[in-house]
């Protein structure tokens, strides 16, 4: 678990079984009143950025993303095919769990 207070750019973790990545973040303290955290966020999963404030003692369960280039080979049987460039090791993913965004990739 970590807390709001320790919050760093590029800190992915879950919110409301979203993946959300930390791209700012702000620690205020104001005169008057509890201290805040400001945040910019990224939707890891559809991209979208929010901006959200949460208290300094907030805790989310961070998150492990693996990030992998991997070259498209082919489609079979509403399977898509691709390749770890550095391993050679083919990963079919069914294609119901591609988006939309997949019809841009050559």
């Amino acid at each position: 678990m970590i807390t709001a207070g320790d919050f760093r750019n590029g800190l992915t973790f879950d919110m409301d079984g979203q993946v959300m990545q930390v791209i700012e973040f702000q620690h205020v303290k104001p005169g008057k009143g509890a201290a805040f955290v400001r945040t910019k966020l990224k939707n890891v999963i559809s991209g979208a950025v929010t901006e959200t404030t949460f208290n300094p003692t907030a805790k989310f369960q961070e998150a492990y993303v693996e990030r992998k280039d991997m070259e498209y080979l082919y489609e079979d049987g509403g399977l898509y095919y691709f390749m770890d460039p550095e391993t050679y090791e083919q990963l079919p993913i069914a294609g119901s769990v591609m988006n939309d965004s997949f019809k841009f990739v050559k």
